[in-house]
């Protein structure tokens, strides 16, 4: 799969017309403002041939693994907001752990760089720290 531009585009229609629900979005009247992707951890291969993002257990797991917030609408708290919503998107599909894999930054770091989340966020909406293989990089979890 490209990971840029129209072959994203593709991919991203494929995964939609297959019925699968890939993620949540956030309408304001009526204006997509929001995004967080949301599924079971073996939709995303890519997490285990990570050394950082390795799986902590072998208990199964949703995974959280991107945001998008217009630029209008950041600061606000929808973050935190669209993290809840996944965690109970979830839930009704029988998740008992969300895990997610945001950044830690020391410093402040503009919002593409941040396309993970906040782990500020992650602690806001009640995930907690399990691992951490990098200095920036927790992973977190969900217990419900």
């Amino acid at each position: 799969m490209a990971s840029w531009g129209e072959g994203n585009h593709r991919a991203m229609r494929e995964i939609v017309e297959s019925g699968s629900v890939p993620g949540i979005l956030a309408y304001l009247e009526g204006e997509p403002v929001g995004w967080i992707s949301v599924e079971p951890r073996d939709e995303f291969p890519t997490l285990d041939r990570s050394r950082v993002l390795a799986r902590v257990d072998d208990q199964p797991v949703w995974s959280i693994v991107c945001f998008f917030v217009d630029k209008r609408f950041r600061g606000k708290g929808l973050s935190v907001e669209l993290i809840r919503a996944a965690v109970n998107h979830a839930g009704e599909r029988g998740a008992k752990i969300i895990e997610a894999y945001p950044v830690e930054p020391e410093k402040m770091i503009s919002a593409p760089w941040a396309w993970t989340g906040l782990a500020s966020a992650f602690a806001r909406a009640g995930f907690k720290e399990v691992a951490r293989r990098s200095r920036k990089r927790p992973i977190m979890r969900y217990y419900i």
